[in-house]
């Protein structure tokens, strides 16, 4: 690199178009266990779900139960499903997870993180639809504790004048 006095010195240093260096460098692999799933953790505030992907029929099992069954608000299936829909590949591949931790609500945004982290690790094509969704990002808003002297985190006790 000492050799390097100009900026046509540092062009001529590196090879290729930056964009074919950066290309080849990004090149991601699909990664798959023996019996072709690819396995997440997804959170969400105090819910950790651990999912596996495989093609299939769309089927989606959460702790043993059907998803209609486990999650029965259309809210909360409404969550479970956005993966699918923003990678355009709904009913093509079969979920089995299983959630631990926080409520339902949390448990619905965890499974999501983990299909959609779980999606793109079977199929890296997905990657950049999901990232662009925000859904390979953990959502970190957690509650807030109870602080000393506070009826909850923020909320004062009434205040009497008298």
């Amino acid at each position: 690199m000492s050799d390097i006095k100009s900026l046509d010195d540092l062009k001529s240093a590196v090879s290729g178009t930056p964009a074919a260096a950066v290309a080849a460098a990004v090149e991601r692999t699909p990664v798959r266990d023996a019996l072709g799933r690819a396995y997440a953790t997804g959170k969400r505030k105090n819910a950790v779900a651990r999912v596996w992907i495989k093609p299939g029929t769309g089927k989606i099992t959460v702790n043993g139960k059907e998803m209609p069954v486990y999650f029965a608000r259309p809210v909360l299936q409404l969550i479970v499903n956005q993966p699918f829909g923003v990678a355009g590949v709904e009913g093509q591949y079969d979920v089995m997870a299983t959630v631990v931790g926080g409520g339902l609500s949390g448990q619905a945004g965890a499974v999501k993180h983990g299909i959609s982290k779980a999606l793109q690790l079977h199929e890296p094509s997905l990657r950049a639809a999901l990232k662009a969704a925000g859904f390979l990002t953990r959502d970190s808003r957690v509650v807030e504790r109870k602080k000393y002297g506070k009826a909850k985190a923020r909320r004062s006790f009434q205040f009497s004048k008298r």
